[in-house]
Formats: C-alpha cells, structure tokens, sequence
C-alpha cells in the first residue's frame, strides 16, 4: 500500500510539462507500473479516486491543464466505468491543453489525444452511454469542425489531420482505426443526405445518431438530437439540399419535447428555407 500511495504521489508531483507529453503520447494506456499501483490500493481504491478528484479540481482553478492532464489518466485508471471521469479528462485535453501549445501541429496532438480517449477507451468502457456519445459529437462538430464564434484559430489544421485519417481509411476499406462501421455511415447518408465523410461535420453526425440509438432518458434524447440538428444546420449553410433533413429531425426533436424554444426554431428555419 506505501509502495502504491508513494508511486502515485511521484506521478503526481512530477513538472507538469514533461507530464503533458507524456500523456499525448499515450492517453489512456496505463503502464505496468501505472496497473501495478492501482491494483496494490485495494480497498482504498475509492479513497484514491477522491483524493485525485481534489487534486485534479485545485489543478484546473489554478489553470494548471499541462498536470490536470497528467494527474487525470489516472481519474480513467480508477473510474473507468465512470462516464464523467472520460468527458471530463478529455475536454481538458482537447480544449484546456490544447490552446497552450505553440503550433496548430501541436493543438492537433492533444485534440486527437481527447478524441481517442472518448472513442476509444471511454466507449469501450461504456458503450451504452449517451454522455460519451454527445461529447464525442460535440467534440467534431465545434473544436475539429470549427462551429460557433469562438473559433479555434488551429481549426484549419484539425480539418487537414482529419481528412488524412479518413482518406487513409477510405483507401483501404478499413475503418477499425476510427471506429467506425460503413453499413453504419451508409445510414446517415441515407436519413440525412450523402456526406463529405472527410469533413468533421459527417462524424459529428455519425456520432450523434449512435448516441440517439442508445438514449432512453428525454434529456439525453434531447441532447443527442440537438447535436444531429445543429450540425444539419451547418451543413445547410454551405449545402440548401441538408435542408429537408434538417427540418425533419427539428420537428423530431420537437415531438419529443414540444417546448417554446424549438418551436420558434423549426418555424424560423422552415420560412427562412421555403419549406
């Protein structure tokens, strides 16, 4: 237990900057030592996680993200099966770090870093987890796609790195390493109109609609939703044919939560469209 306690206070205190590149470099994959540690708490395993959830939460008002970062792979070692521990771990590394590197090059490692932690650790973990979905599609669809006003300035380099990794798939048939299915992406073209699979916005997409087939909760339907119109919207700005499909899930979406704001926007969108 000294041995366990004493290891992890050693990851803890160490300089946050050589931390950070650590764990761009493998997030999510803890090290032998890293499973050695965690196995030898036992018991005080939920002690742990308490202590490290103290610490992550002095770490980030301190803006301290090169060591939040650090210190919360270990938050996913602990919790896996802790949805939070996953969204919150990775919306640190993609927005939080992200914007203290120096190069677009650089922010696009640590956006990649959160991305494959939700995708492919945390859903791992939680494959029926709406939460992990919506952040997932929210992650494509404002920080790699670029959506609302505070935009990424590196947002240009997300959109290249993305479209190397689709091509690269699309060249091989193989779409394991993004996890992705194409009976599945052959289903969004369908329900929503055929998709620039190179750009952010057809996995915002994607993603929203395997949130939505796991959702029961009105909440996360709602949300889920959302992310399906919001990005369909988008997509009508530079393409009026997404317009159809965009007023069809509006109108879902207000079916299953018939509230004033919604209707004002399914109203709007139909007369500024001609539908």
């Amino acid at each position: 237990m000294l041995l366990a306690c004493a290891g992890g206070a050693w990851w803890i205190q160490r300089d946050g900057v050589a931390a950070a590149r650590e764990v761009s470099r493998s997030v999510a994959a803890p090290s032998p030592a890293a499973e050695m540690i965690v196995a030898g708490l036992g018991g005080f395993r939920g002690i742990a996680s308490e202590v490290v959830w103290f610490r992550a939460d002095r770490l980030q008002a301190d803006g301290k993200y090169g060591e939040l970062a650090q210190l919360s792979t270990w938050l996913t070692y602990l919790e896996p099966h802790t949805p939070e521990v996953w969204s919150y771990t990775a919306w640190n590394l993609a927005y939080n770090v992200s914007v203290m590197m120096p190069t677009p090059a650089d922010r696009w490692r640590w956006v990649a870093a959160g991305l494959r932690l939700l995708r492919d650790d945390g859903l791992s973990f939680n494959p029926a987890n709406p939460e992990l979905y919506r952040e997932l599609a929210w992650l494509f669809l404002f920080k790699i796609g670029g959506m609302g006003s505070g935009q990424d300035s590196a947002v240009g380099c997300y959109h290249a790195e993305w479209k190397k990794l689709v091509e690269a798939a699309q060249a091989s048939g193989d779409w394991t390493s993004l996890k992705m299915e194409p009976e599945k992406m052959r289903a969004v073209d369908e329900a929503y109109g055929k998709q620039d699979w190179t750009h952010p916005y057809a996995s915002a997409l994607y993603w929203g609609r395997e949130g939505l087939s796991v959702a029961t909760k009105p909440q996360h339907r709602q949300e889920m939703r959302q992310a399906i119109y919001l990005t369909l919207m988008v997509e009508t700005r530079r393409d009026p044919r997404f317009a159809a499909a965009t007023l069809r899930e509006l109108e879902a979406a207000y079916r299953e939560d018939p509230n004033p704001g919604l209707l004002e926007m399914k109203e709007k969108f139909r007369s500024q469209h001609g539908l």
